[in-house]
């Protein structure tokens, strides 16, 4: 295709995983919750591989930090990122900001929650949050929480009535209710209770892989036929062997566009630009890593020490032209491509946040 369309992570990540810090490299339990390394190599290399914005994971996700004052930390911590990078990044509240980014050659970073577990016991909370410039509010992990069942909470876990009041506390102050990670039953109660769109911002489909993490054809059709939108992940859950590659991630897409149509589909890679230089090492490490969140009881279905928690041949600064190339090998229009790689997200965002 030619020009270079608008390219939206719908939940990825701003970091070099081979700083000593990163999460990639200490695993995502690190208890200092400064778990990302943005540096130049960071920005140089997220700016070349044409990334427009980014749905970045801040805030409490699991551990034994206190989830409201951490998420309120890291809120600040990325507000300082944003500020000392004002050449390379824009923070994100708008839609405008996403089309200001593309215009000035930064990265639009948006502030996202893949729990929602800081809002505590008070969903007047969510207004602080969004006061604060959070985006996104994924409602549960994998294990449930007080507002419905994560993808490892027993089946027919639901949506709670404090739940329900958070979806409406979310849609009164035009965030993006997530239904990624959550169980089967919370996701569908949530999207029809909930007045706006939702999405699932990154997943699989479960009639490819019949895997917890990703979505049965019954919730992406509920998400989609509400005016909502679906990221497929860069992420083992794609086959069943854990060995994902880059022709699993097209024929995910390619479900997901049959299930959903193509005005509601794009990506969530789950991962960053920046590759692991060093698998080798990187393996010794996983499980570990592994362990860490088997031990925690947050890992999920089809975690194994053996899986990388990402595509082996699409990572790194060409990952998103070379889906390009093979959705155009797939046979997709330009215009079908452009709206997978971003601009589905652009459109699903402002029926949500100009709601």
């Amino acid at each position: 295709m030619t020009g270079t369309p608008l390219i939206i992570n719908a939940l990825g990540q701003l970091d070099n995983p081979n700083a000593p810090q990163s999460m990639a490299a200490a695993g995502d339990l690190n208890p200092t919750g400064e778990q990302y390394t943005v540096d130049a190599r960071t920005l140089a290399e997220a700016k070349a591989s044409g990334l427009t914005a980014v749905n970045i994971t801040l805030g409490y996700v699991m551990g034994d930090l206190p989830p409201y004052e951490h998420t309120l930390h890291e809120i600040d911590i990325w507000d300082g990122v944003i500020d000392r990078h004002p050449d390379d990044l824009l923070k994100v509240t708008t839609v405008e900001d996403i089309r200001r980014a593309a215009r000035e050659g930064r990265v639009g970073v948006v502030y996202g929650f893949q729990n929602a577990v800081a809002v505590g016991d008070d969903a007047g909370r969510v207004a602080t949050f969004a006061e604060r410039g959070v985006r996104v509010v994924q409602l549960t992990y994998n294990q449930a929480n007080r507002l419905g069942g994560g993808s490892s909470a027993p089946a027919g876990t639901g949506l709670t009535a404090f739940g329900r009041e958070v979806v409406e506390a979310l849609n009164e102050h035009h965030l993006m209710v997530d239904l990624s990670h959550s169980g089967e039953r919370t996701c569908l109660e949530a999207a029809a209770h909930s007045r706006v769109p939702v999405s699932v911002n990154h997943t699989g489909c479960r009639a490819l892989t019949d895997l917890p993490r990703n979505k049965t054809d019954e919730e992406l059709r509920l998400v989609a036929s509400r005016g909502g939108f679906v990221g497929i992940y860069f992420m083992p859950f794609l086959n069943s062997t854990g060995h994902a590659r880059a022709a699993d991630v097209v024929e995910h897409i390619a479900h997901a566009v049959d299930v959903c149509g193509e005005d509601h589909v794009g990506i969530g890679t789950d991962g960053p630009v920046t590759a692991i230089d060093d698998l080798d090492a990187y393996r010794a490490r996983l499980a570990e890593h592994v362990a860490q969140r088997q031990e925690a009881g947050v890992s999920a279905a089809g975690e194994r020490a053996d899986t990388y928690p990402f595509v082996v041949d699409l990572r790194g600064v060409d990952q998103f032209r070379e889906l390009i190339r093979l959705l155009e090998r797939r046979g997709y229009s330009a215009g079908r491509i452009e709206k997978i790689m971003g601009r589905n997200f652009v459109d699903y965002a402002e029926r949500v946040w100009t709601a």
